[in-house]
């Protein structure tokens, strides 16, 4: 028998082919977002940051070349003048008035519609309404159809039972905007609070109505806790939008009657004073105050999910 040998196949000389780099790589995922960065720095970062420089100079169109470098003399103004003072104090009371009263009225308006009933579903719909209307057109709306002092719908109900005829936005101009923003803000906390309810744990709340649990303690021991971040959540992200809130305050009562804000004397600054450093300066702080905002915003929402996560 003739015994065969079979020769070891020498190695390739030629090394492999090596891959892309790590860090090219990296670069080829990210380089299709670079558009959009760079798009973003654009629109929104160089004005702002053109807007930092102006806040230094005191600056008025109508003599632009008179501008000079002031410091933070601008902004010393607008935390010393009275006006400016009493503005800010209105938007503080402004927002912390509709995120407060919005929350309650959403967490009322969540609760029922987490049972179940006959058009649930057209009811939802139905109450998301009021958050979908273009604001100026939901300030028009209260303004003409609600508050109107001859044809309003308000006056019409009080004439009806023999009630009195109010002005509502000369004898309550903060208030009459303070409802018109609850109107259209509820049903956004509605739509958080829902979300919360619904991610309850239902084997707890079965157990807790076995051993005898009444609906409050319920309520108070295990839907409160439960709804606590999400409580923060709509408080924060509600507070972020109603500080920079323009629209309503404009369009009801034109700033006067001690309802404007930050915002509108920012716009009061820019295009009636034509003070360009003055309004700047105003307008860095309502963009400081967002930010500041908007970081506990993003922690609560960090943690949300977070503890998704973790439960699944």
């Amino acid at each position: 028998m003739t015994a065969t040998t079979t020769a070891p196949v020498a190695a390739s000389s030629t090394p492999a082919p090596r891959g892309p780099s790590p860090r090219l790589r990296a670069w080829a995922t990210r380089a299709p977002l670079l558009p959009a960065l760079v798009f973003m720095i654009v629109v929104t970062q160089l004005p702002f940051v053109a807007t930092v420089v102006i806040s230094f100079f005191d600056w008025n169109a109508l003599y632009p070349k008179a501008r000079r470098f002031t410091g933070f003399d601008n902004y010393h103004q607008v935390l010393t003048d009275a006006d400016l003072r009493h503005s800010v104090w209105t938007t503080v009371l402004l927002t912390a008035t509709v995120v407060l009263v919005s929350l309650v009225l959403g967490l009322g308006l969540a609760l029922l519609l987490d049972r179940r009933f006959r058009g649930r579903g057209v009811v939802r719909t139905l109450l998301i309404a009021p958050f979908l209307v273009v604001p100026v057109a939901a300030a028009l709306l209260w303004k003409h159809v609600l508050y109107n002092p001859e044809y309003g719908l308000l006056n019409g109900l009080l004439h009806y039972v023999g009630g009195p005829q109010p002005d509502w936005i000369s004898d309550t101009p903060l208030l009459a905007v303070e409802a018109s923003l609850v109107w259209q803000w509820t049903p956004f906390m509605m739509l958080i609070l829902l979300a919360g309810l619904q991610s309850r744990d239902q084997q707890q709340i079965e157990a807790a109505r076995v051993d005898g649990a009444s609906d409050w303690q319920i309520f108070r021991h295990l839907t409160l806790p439960h709804l606590r971040r999400y409580l923060e959540l709509g408080a924060l992200l509600g507070s972020i939008y109603i500080v920079q809130n323009f629209d309503a305050v404009f369009t009801i009562t034109s700033g006067g009657l001690g309802t404007a804000n930050l915002p509108y004397t920012v716009y009061q600054s820019f295009y009636q004073a034509h003070e360009n450093g003055l309004a700047s300066a105003a307008g860095v702080l309502v963009v400081i105050g967002s930010i500041v905002i908007a970081t506990f915003a993003l922690r609560v929402v960090s943690s949300l999910f977070r503890e998704e996560v973790s439960r699944a």
